[in-house]
């Protein structure tokens, strides 16, 4: 079995918490950007999956969920934000739109692999 079958969804969700914790205020990361960070880049969904269980658990406060957005800028997450959440804590972070619910990318985007060490994130990937 190798070590990417055995890792638990468990140990995964830590790791992209401890990820999603670093973005800086008034950035914007991708559910691809951390996949490939953390080893698994067809792992997209799974960071979502991750994230999605951190609604409504009181864990949105000290992970910053609503600043990780799709491959196009979008705020795909929105649905598990109470009415507009997310947009509305985007803006307050001066993050700017292209569009209603799509963020300017080329602006905002933070990429965990140019400032991040991987080590750190992947030992068990």
């Amino acid at each position: 079995m190798s070590d990417q079958n055995s890792l638990s969804s468990s140990d995964y969700y830590q790791k992209v918490y401890a990820v999603v914790e670093q973005i800086p205020y008034g950035r914007v990361t991708t559910y691809g950007s951390i996949a490939s960070f953390l080893g698994i880049a067809s792992a997209a969904r799974m960071v979502g999956y991750a994230l999605n269980q951190t609604a409504g658990a009181g864990a949105e406060k000290s992970i910053p969920a609503h600043r990780v957005l799709n491959r196009n800028g979008e705020l795909t997450g929105r649905a598990y934000f109470p009415d507009d959440t997310m947009r509305e804590r985007l803006q307050q972070e001066g993050v700017r739109f292209t569009d209603e619910y799509r963020v300017d990318l080329e602006q905002h985007f933070w990429d965990p692999a140019d400032h991040l060490n991987p080590d750190r994130y992947t030992e068990a990937i």
